[in-house]
This record gives C-alpha cells, sequence and structure tokens, in this order.
C-alpha cells in the first residue's frame, strides 16, 4: 500500500425510525503501517465553521481507534465484544458516549484495505442507534 490513499467512509445508522441514516465521505488521506497496526491520517472541516478536525484511524485485527483534535475531540476505541466510554468534545459542549462494538472485520488485498465495524452507540447511558461503519482504503490511482 502506498502512502498516498483515497479513504472512504460509509456509515449507517438504525435509530429505529422508517428512515436509517448514511453518511458517506470520500477524502484524500496518508497511509502507513507501524507495529502491526494500520493507520490512516486525514483532515475533516465542519461546514459553518472555520479550521479543521485532524483524524487518525488505528486499527488492527479486532479493534480500531479513532482519535479527533481540533474543532472536535475525542478518542473512541471500538474493541470486539467489548463496552467502552469516552467524552466527545464539540463546539456545542461535551457528550458521555458508551460504544459497544459486536463485529469487527478486517480484509486486506495489495492495493486496498476494507474495515466493517458493528457497534451499538449510547448517550448518557442510553442507546441512541445500532450503527454500522464502512472503511474503504486505497492507493490513489487505483480503480475501486
Amino acid at each position: 500500500m502506498t502512502k498516498d490513499v483515497l479513504l472512504a467512509i460509509k456509515g449507517l445508522q438504525f435509530d429505529g425510525s422508517e428512515e436509517d441514516t448514511e453518511i458517506e465521505t470520500v477524502t484524500a488521506a496518508e497511509y502507513y503501517m507501524r507495529n502491526n497496526s494500520h493507520y490512516v491520517i486525514y483532515e475533516e472541516a465542519f461546514e459553518g465553521f472555520e479550521g479543521t478536525t485532524k483524524n487518525v484511524i488505528k486499527f488492527k485485527n479486532n479493534s480500531l481507534d479513532l482519535t479527533k483534535k481540533g474543532l472536535v475531540n475525542v478518542h473512541m476505541i471500538f474493541e470486539e465484544n467489548k463496552k467502552n466510554m469516552t467524552n466527545y468534545s464539540t463546539p456545542y459542549g461535551d457528550i458521555l458516549i458508551g460504544i459497544d462494538a459486536r463485529k469487527i472485520r478486517m480484509k486486506e488485498e495489495e492495493a486496498k484495505i476494507y474495515v466493517d465495524v458493528e457497534y451499538a452507540l449510547e448517550i448518557n447511558y442510553e442507546h441512541l442507534a445500532d450503527c454500522h461503519i464502512s472503511i474503504g482504503i486505497q492507493a490513489k490511482g487505483e480503480s475501486v
């Protein structure tokens, strides 16, 4: 895998309402591997706010960490069959969130990596939604 990659993140939230919420982002990112862990680093901008948030995704086998620093600050840990609590700091205030990862799958190819995470999301100890994140990383210039 090359250092310069395209990162596609698709999130789906099942909150019990008639319409599920799907969000998809595709952006340029940097990739590297260190100590048997994969790292992807990218910048994120939020509409209506100045500045960006630096995101670092670290993953291996049955775990994924997402760290955001900037306008939004959080360190989310997804570990299969384990609940993790963290404080999510936003421009509007802090939120206590719980992440109960049920399944983490990773598929690695020569110039592509796929990660799928299924988890339950809690806000202030109350179940909010069942969620699914799909992450695709590919070397720039490779076809999808």
